[in-house]
C-alpha cells in the first residue's frame, strides 16, 4: 500500500496543464501538492457522483486532459458509470481510483469484499481503452508519466493507506479551500469561457 501524498507528488511532475478533480478523505491532500489550482475541480462531498461530474467534462472539453482522482466508496455507489465511461470512450479521460478498502471519511468501516475485488478488472471488462494496477510506489512512479500519455479512457487502481477519521463530522477541523462555485469560475476564466 501506498501513501496517498506519494501517489499526488508522483502523479504532479507529469500533470502538465492537465483538469484535475480529487474526492474521497485522500483527496484532501491534493490541493497542497498542485501546482496550478485553476485547473483544479473541487468534488469532494459528492460521493457517488464525482465521477460523473469529470466524466461530464471530459466529454465537454474533449481538447483537455481531464484526470480524475476516485475513492473506491465513490465509485461503489455508481458502480455502472464504468459501462458509461466504456461506451463514450472519452479519449482524454483519466479515472485514478485510489483504494483504501475502507470508508475512511466515515470511520473506516470496511469496503464491502474490499481484499478480492478487482476495480481495474471491472474497468477493463467494461472496456476502457486501458487499465492498470499498483500496490507500489515505485512501480507507479516509474509508469504514470507513459499511463498519461496513453489513449483514454484510462483506469488505474492504486492500493493506499487508509487515513480513518473518527472525529463526528460537525466537529471535524475544516481546512480552508475554495467552494465548488469558485473553483467552477476559476476553470471557467482558465479556459477562457464566458457566461
Amino acid at each position: 500500500m501506498i501513501d496517498a501524498r506519494d501517489i499526488f507528488n508522483a502523479f504532479q511532475e507529469h500533470r502538465g496543464d492537465a483538469i484535475v478533480g480529487a474526492t474521497g478523505r485522500a483527496g484532501r491532500h491534493w490541493k497542497n501538492i498542485s501546482t496550478n489550482a485553476n485547473r483544479d475541480l473541487t468534488v469532494g462531498g459528492a460521493m457517488g457522483h464525482s465521477t460523473s461530474a469529470m466524466f461530464g467534462l471530459a466529454l465537454g472539453l474533449p481538447d483537455e486532459k481531464v484526470v480524475h482522482f476516485d475513492s473506491e466508496g465513490s465509485l461503489l455507489m455508481n458502480l455502472g458509470l464504468l459501462a458509461t465511461v466504456a461506451g463514450k470512450k472519452p479519449k482524454n479521460f483519466f479515472h485514478i481510483l485510489l483504494d483504501n478498502e475502507s470508508y475512511a471519511t466515515t470511520g473506516g468501516q470496511p469496503v464491502p469484499n474490499a481484499e478480492e475485488i478487482n476495480y481495474a478488472g471491472m474497468a477493463r471488462e467494461a472496456g476502457y481503452a486501458s487499465t492498470h494496477e499498483f500496490n507500489d510506489l515505485e512501480d507507479f512512479v516509474t509508469n504514470i508519466g507513459s499511463i498519461l500519455n496513453e489513449t483514454g479512457p484510462v483506469f488505474v487502481s492504486v492500493k493506499i493507506f487508509a487515513e480513518v477519521e473518527n472525529a463526528p463530522i460537525a466537529m471535524r477541523v475544516r481546512e480552508p479551500s475554495r467552494s465548488r462555485a469558485e473553483t467552477i469560475a476559476d476553470l471557467r476564466a482558465e479556459l477562457g469561457i464566458s457566461d
